[in-house]
């Protein structure tokens, strides 16, 4: 199993990418919670992550909305079913806990759903972000709560003057 990451710039802080044999497999914020050791993350080099790079930098300009950079999401079969449903959550949208155990056949394990939520390895594109709790409430974001509400609000649309009327 050969590592590479690189660092690159973000509206929400820098951003450590991580491939695993060529393929992107994590996408990390600074202070993530969560986040593995900076030595598991192989070398330093920008070759693997082109596509991503670019597609990221579509997405905070605006102008992606749905990724296809290939992932590879390595987890328990419970957290990649769960990393799956969030992947199929639209740009734009949320789901919540329970809504997320609902569609995976599972209605009571919406606490089980945010555990496997809060490990997903690729933020931004595995969309975690757009996960919240029951009657709208922001609750935990691996890269914390501000970040996690300024995502939501650059995806809706809404201008900064209203973020404090939105949760």
């Amino acid at each position: 199993m050969h590592r590479q990451h690189t660092v690159i710039d973000s509206p929400y802080g820098p951003l450590t990418l991580v491939a695993t044999d060529g393929t992107l497999s994590g996408l990390y914020m600074t202070e993530q919670r969560h986040r593995p050791a900076e030595e598991t993350f192989g070398d330093r080099d920008p070759a693997p992550f082109g596509p991503a790079i670019d597609q990221l930098e579509a997405y905070f300009a605006g102008a992606l909305k749905e990724f296809d950079v290939p992932l590879r999401l390595d987890g328990t079969p419970f957290q990649r079913s769960v990393w799956q449903q969030l992947l199929d959550i639209p740009y734009g949208q949320t789901r919540t806990y329970g809504e997320l155990a609902e569609a995976l056949g599972k209605p009571a394990a919406s606490r089980a759903v945010g555990l496997a939520n809060g490990k997903n390895p690729i933020s931004v594109i595995v969309p975690c972000h757009r996960v919240i709790g029951a009657g709208g409430s922001l609750t935990g974001y691996g890269g914390g709560l501000d970040r996690k509400k300024r995502l939501l609000v650059f995806e809706g649309g809404t201008g900064p003057e209203s973020e404090s009327t939105l949760f």
